[in-house]
């Protein structure tokens, strides 16, 4: 397999599940502003959208959007138990993907970063963060995990979370929210992905 990511975005999610489940890949920087590959080409020839992840799977598909490619994983890999396999526990995960996806990662967290966003943007994102942050620290109380156990929508949302510090949300304001992110971090599979990608963050800013 190869995954096509960025380094601290959205994509490490995958590069977590990855080694939450022992898979070989190969991992494909995808420059963030140019878009561009190692060898110089351009990464939307091959996702015209030119976002991360993608994954081309062993068979040569290429797979796209986080939830699509965690399930994907989760699915091939049963015996990590990344994911439920019962109806009621699949549509719970469906259901936490959804929202992290939509209401934390698009609606409140890219506004937010991107540098191009006005002041009126991100005065609007900063204003669904809090109903959103407090439903979800709401949820976690007294949980350690979205679900039951551990799963692929807890590496999608520990991401996100994870750059609050690059934003005006300060996670301390929902102990949940700050124990649920240290917690998570502590798995291998987490401080392996960190420690991946890190320094090439770092490097990216130069």
């Amino acid at each position: 397999m190869e995954l096509f990511f960025s380094p601290l975005a959205c994509s490490m999610a995958t590069r977590i599940t990855l080694y939450e489940i022992g898979a070989e890949a190969r991992f494909v920087p995808v420059e963030p502003r140019t878009k561009t590959l190692p060898d110089g080409s351009d990464y939307r020839a091959l996702h015209p959208l030119g976002l991360v992840p993608a994954l081309r799977t062993d068979d040569g598909a290429l797979l796209t959007e986080n939830a699509s490619i965690l399930q994907h994983l989760a699915d091939r890999h049963p015996e990590a138990r990344l994911a439920p396999s019962d109806p009621a526990g699949r549509t719970e995960l469906h259901e936490w993907l959804s929202f992290v996806g939509t209401e934390l990662h698009k609606t409140v967290f890219n506004p937010l970063l991107d540098t191009a966003a006005s002041d009126v943007v991100r005065a609007y994102a900063m204003s669904k963060a809090e109903p959103r942050l407090s439903f979800l620290a709401q949820h976690l109380e007294g949980r350690a995990f979205l679900l039951d156990a551990f799963s692929v929508a807890d590496a999608y949302a520990s991401t996100v979370l994870g750059w609050a510090p690059a934003t005006p949300i300060d996670l301390a304001k929902w102990p949940a929210l700050a124990a649920y992110v240290a917690r998570v971090r502590e798995r291998p599979s987490v401080q392996r992905a960190l420690a991946d990608e890190l320094p090439l963050y770092r490097a990216s800013l130069r």
